[in-house]
């Protein structure tokens, strides 16, 4: 066979059908594509007055409107735009996807602004077949001599097109609602579906209801010349008053009874196309009350305005969020020229950004024909990236310049910055000295200020140490004691201190910086107070997305380390020993490890005496920061019946404290009558402090501190 080249060709019977049915998803959408090619039609007008090709006539005003029919089951749009000849109706509307706007375009590229027309593809006007079963137009160009003309199509791909009778230049619609579409001449959803789609189109949109009864009043000075007048209301008289001279006698204005007046739908000029300099801050307020119904009110907002590389407007909102009850996820508005193209766009906003409300315009998006999605294009990504960055930049400049401010707005604001962190590398690296973190004083502070802070130093905790110092260490004449009390050589302990000082710089530079963090203030109450009588502290952490969070931030700032409060006992918290101690520390170590693991039947468990400087806490529980992590992360992911990590496995450790009588006590009388009553009572006490008892722990717990009980009552 030959070789044979040519042009695919399309059967308009095949391919209408597809148009109806399938164009767009959304069949309400019909309403957004006729409205936009009016406002083109108007917007187009305007330019080829401003280009001295057509005079507009004295007070001319573009206007839209949308006459719903229930009656005759019919919905009209009518616009006062440049209408259309026979040959135009012949090209843009008989030969399908051959966009009108797209040739206005190219004819005066040279002498207008394109930006402001919104269609491309020429399928728009083709949604009406959608929901219709006829679609008729009456248009009358603005050409000087040009005719009316009539045209009308039964959803098939025959048409008719004759003469008309439009006597004013423009263009009217008429649809004939198929009958599962009648929905669509209701004057509440016309309402509903036009402010969804054209709330901030750039001209005015009237929505009226067809041979209405209903009426309004109004005063003579606000009668305008195109109201129908039903009555005149004469004003009611008054009795004159005794001693009412001439001049204080008022004349009430007349008011006429007219025909209820065309709806205004729209706001043609929205805040997010003005300069940010023109806008106070209630009409920021009114604007997000208006477009997202939410009365409380926001936090901040950020206004964008760009013209290069890419025309960009719009306003971002940080809601106030009560992350208990509410979903923090949120709404972003997506604009193209005005004309509303979907919510929630994630090619062009940041996906950590749909947490925010706000509403974006970008007229140099590249739309699929139905505008509903985004084509795969490398100029989306930098409009997310320059998004991003303005965020960012916000939320730095706040910091350095707003501080108490920023204070006040983290806790609100923090759950969008720490999903932008884990999402966007670039906002994290921009974000990083910008995050606050609130300690145990309730003070917030950024993470070079955590890595650098001192010590919380409060009077009471400062004696408590140094009494615990005083106690346990060297004294103010250099003398050391023991556990017993007993003096040691204080050359021992300055010898070791003169050890520790000459290897301090080589371990300063290998040392981890770490930042300790609470995950529950009222579970790890006792680690707090010990925190703070050392003068230490500590950050607090509490949302679910602290823990992805802070591994994060560990993976982006080399040698910072976060570790919870309970995964070790600092060198702070301890007393200082001898070596002598120390050593029987160790023996009595091992000795406790043999009877706790007998007593509690946990073989694993990892038992150490420490002499703590706090003699009232008998025992606590260590779980390292590695071992809980990997326990949280199994948690997430376990499937229901697989085993889990409990308490007792590799990296628990009960801590007792030396210092403490009843752990003296249990040393003493290891086969006493109630050594195994409080074997279990010190562990379940350190268990407390760390983690909820499970129910049969605690069914024990409280049998056995009722027993305990008991026993002091003999």
């Amino acid at each position: 066979m030959a070789t044979k080249q040519g042009s695919l060709s399309i059967n308009s019977e095949n391919i209408f059908p597809i148009i109806k049915k399938w164009l767009y998803s959304d069949h309400d959408i019909f309403y957004r594509e006729l409205v936009s090619n009016g406002c083109d039609a108007v917007t187009k007008l305007k330019k080829l007055d401003m280009m001295g090709e057509y005079t507009l006539p004295e007070g001319y005003k573009g206007r839209i409107d949308v006459i719903v029919d229930p009656d005759k089951k019919t919905l009209t749009f009518k616009d006062n735009g440049l209408g259309m000849t026979a040959d135009e109706v012949e090209e843009y509307i008989n030969q399908i996807a051959f966009s009108g706007a797209t040739d206005f375009i190219e004819k005066y590229k040279d002498k207008s602004n394109s930006d402001q027309i919104i269609g491309h593809f020429g399928l728009g006007f083709y949604s009406a077949f959608m929901v219709a079963d006829e679609v008729h137009i009456d248009t009358l160009s603005y050409k000087e001599g040009a005719k009316a003309v009539h045209w009308e199509c039964d959803g098939g791909t025959e048409f008719s097109m004759e003469d008309g009778d439009r006597t004013e230049v423009g263009t009217t619609i008429t649809l004939f609602l198929s009958e599962n579409c009648l929905e669509f001449c209701n004057e509440y959803k016309a309402r509903e579906v036009v402010k969804k789609y054209c709330s901030f189109m750039p001209t005015e949109i009237y929505l009226s209801k067809a041979d209405t009864k209903e009426s309004q009043i109004v005063k003579e000075s606000e009668l305008l010349p195109d109201d129908t007048v039903i009555e005149e209301i004469q004003p009611e008289k008054k009795e004159e008053k005794e001693g009412e001279e001439a001049s204080e006698k008022k004349e009430e204005e007349k008011k006429f009874k007219i025909k209820k007046r065309p709806e205004l739908i729209n706001e043609t000029h929205p805040l997010w196309t003005k300069h940010p300099n023109e806008c106070t801050k209630e009409e920021y307020q009114e604007f997000y009350r208006t477009v997202f119904h939410d009365y409380k009110e926001p936090l901040f907002w950020i206004h964008l305005n760009m013209d290069y590389p890419f025309n960009l407007k719009g306003i971002l909102y940080f809601p106030k969020i009560n992350m208990e009850y509410e979903s923090i996820e949120g709404t972003i508005k997506l604009y193209n020229n005005q004309v509303f193209i979907a919510d929630n766009i994630k090619e062009v906003i940041p996906e950590f950004l749909l947490l925010l409300k706000g509403v974006i315009d970008c007229p140099d998006l590249p739309l699929n024909v139905s505008r509903s999605a985004l084509q795969n294009d490398g100029f989306v990504k930098k409009i997310a990236e320059y998004i991003t960055k303005k965020v960012a930049d916000k939320l730095a400049g706040m910091c350095k310049t707003e501080k108490e401010e920023y204070d006040k707005y983290w806790d609100d604001i923090a759950p969008f910055i720490k999903y932008g962190c884990l999402k966007d590398d670039k906002f994290c690296e921009k974000m990083n000295d910008y995050i606050l973190f609130k300690n145990l004083d309730g003070k917030y502070l950024t993470l070079p200020e955590c890595l650098e802070t001192k010590p919380i130093d409060t009077a009471d905790d400062a004696e408590k140490a140094e009494g615990a110092e005083k106690a346990e260490g060297e004294t103010a004449e250099g003398v050391a004691r023991d556990e017993n009390g007993e003096k040691v050589e204080a050359e021992v302990v300055k010898e070791d201190a003169s050890e520790n000082a000459e290897e301090a710089p080589a371990e300063d530079e290998k040392k981890e910086k770490i930042v300790y963090y609470v995950t529950d203030e009222q579970q790890q109450s006792q680690y707090i107070s010990m925190f703070k009588a050392a003068k230490m502290d500590a950050v607090i952490l509490t949302h679910n997305i602290d823990q992805p969070f802070i591994s994060q931030l560990e993976s982006k700032n080399e040698g910072v380390k976060f570790q919870r409060i309970d995964a070790d006992v600092t060198d702070a918290m301890k007393a200082k020993t001898s070596k002598k101690a120390e050593k029987e520390l160790e023996e009595q170590t091992e000795t406790l490890s043999k009877l706790f693991q007998k007593v509690l039947k946990k073989s694993k468990l990892s038992v150490k005496v420490e002499r703590l400087k706090n003699k009232k806490v008998s025992s606590m529980i260590t779980l390292s920061e590695e071992s809980r992590r990997m326990q949280d992360m199994m948690k997430m992911y376990s499937m229901p019946g697989m085993s889990m990590p409990g308490m007792g496995d590799e990296g628990e450790t009960l801590i007792l404290n030396a210092n403490h009588p009843l752990v003296q006590y249990i040393t003493e009388h290891q086969e006493g009558e109630n050594a195994n009553m409080i074997c279990e009572q010190l562990y379940d006490l350190a268990k407390i402090q760390h983690a909820p008892l499970d129910a049969e722990e605690m069914a024990k717990f409280i049998t056995r501190s009722n027993d305990i009980m008991m026993l002091l009552a003999k």
